[in-house]
């Protein structure tokens, strides 16, 4: 027969085969083979079927079977970041404009407690927004007393009403003035309280708005700044949740409360879990995904800004279509299933090697579709399977 190969290799050569061909394909499965059996001869013809004596089937203990419906708890494999909502987030800026002075020498990463001060911020405006508010101060209790005088001399008919209300209109100007200055030095820190011409200040502390992480840090003692100017960004991960993007094909399946696991790769291959919360609302038409975000068990990750993870989004459990998890072999990026009718022709059993679509495992099975027709009367191989895929790889690489 022209069109057929016939080679007649020992089962030693086969084996040495299997041991290259796992390492190729980082299979954790050793199988061995009888030394003591005849050798086996493999034939593949044009139709790429492989065919095999039932002493060559024994020989492999391969077994037979059709494909099970299995319940199998599937998954959507997804990728995204460790997230934190707007108010976990706080910029750092003065609350003036000056030069900053003797900052503490806080880096990126630092944590931070609420009200620590940062750094202090001088401007001799300080000194002088303390003065006017002081000399107002003195101003309005002069015209309150005064006040005071006058309306006594209107009680005992000696003064003039006038006189009453033009100095009412002054305490009440002072008075607003005085309030407004007040909030303007409160606001930067300085207590009015217990101000005095004895305890005017020259600088003012800038403080962390909220206790966190440094994650930016863009200040360095001299610096002139204005209150538009970011010095700092604080974020807290009290709230840290998973930021996923799931792809158009998936979103049908996702629902709230499904479980997450999720690692991240550049802190190590530890599996933490979570849980679906919130599917997003607006479609992504540009990377054609949806954003989906999810709560976290409190055995987490420590936070790192933006930091890449990779997460599986678990499905309900479902009953699909699957084989044994050994039945699937992969050859490069495609992965096939070996079907045989069982039928002897001149001694010899056919098999055929249709291409399959994997989906998810889950208890030794794995869920499949078909992407090769499967012929009617076909049953597959569901142990052995790793030797008939060593075998054809054999005949492929002798064919003439």
């Amino acid at each position: 027969m022209k069109n057929i190969n016939r080679f007649l290799i020992s089962i030693s050569s086969i084996f040495l085969l299997l041991l290259l061909h796992s390492c190729k394909e980082e299979k954790t499965g050793k199988q061995e083979l009888d030394t003591t059996k005849t050798p086996i001869e493999i034939e593949i013809n044009e139709n790429q079927s492989i065919h095999l004596t039932r002493e060559q089937m024994d020989a492999i203990k391969l077994t037979l079977g059709d494909f099970e419906q299995v319940k199998i708890n599937g998954y959507i494999k997804t990728s995204g970041t460790l997230g934190l909502p707007p108010n976990a987030y706080s910029s750092l800026s003065a609350k003036a404009s000056g030069f900053i002075k003797n900052s503490n020498k806080y880096v990126e990463g630092s944590f931070v407690k609420k009200g620590v001060t940062i750094a202090y911020l001088e401007n001799p405006e300080f000194i002088k927004q303390q003065q006017q508010y002081l000399e107002v101060t003195a101003e309005l209790t002069f015209l309150k007393k005064e006040l005071e005088r006058q309306q006594s001399l209107v009680n005992a008919d000696a003064g003039v009403i006038k006189n009453v209300e033009e100095l009412q209109s002054k305490v009440d100007m002072k008075t607003a003035t005085q309030k407004g200055m007040a909030q303007q030095l409160a606001y930067m820190g300085i207590k009015t309280a217990s101000l005095t011409p004895e305890h005017i200040v020259n600088r003012i502390a800038i403080t962390a708005p909220m206790t966190g992480y440094i994650t930016s840090i863009s200040m360095h003692d001299g610096m002139y700044v204005k209150p538009e100017i970011e010095l700092m960004e604080i974020v807290t991960d009290n709230h840290l949740h998973l930021e996923l993007d799931v792809f158009e094909k998936d979103i049908a399946q996702l629902e709230e409360g499904q479980k997450i696991t999720y690692t991240v790769p550049a802190l190590g291959s530890t599996v933490y879990k979570g849980e679906v919360h919130i599917i997003g609302r607006e479609f992504n038409s540009e990377n054609k995904t949806i954003r989906v975000h999810g709560h976290l068990e409190k055995f987490r990750p420590r936070f790192i800004k933006d930091l890449f993870i990779e997460a599986k989004i678990w499905l309900n459990d479902q009953t699909v279509e699957a084989v044994p998890e050994g039945a699937i072999m992969r050859d490069g990026g495609t992965s096939y299933v070996f079907v045989t009718n069982n039928k002897e022709e001149n001694g010899k059993v056919a098999f055929l090697k249709l291409a399959v679509m994997p989906n998810a495992t889950d208890k030794g099975y794995t869920a499949i579709r078909m992407i090769d027709a499967m012929p009617s009367g076909m049953q597959v191989v569901t142990e052995g399977a790793y030797y008939v895929f060593a075998q054809s790889q054999l005949g492929e690489g002798g064919e003439e």
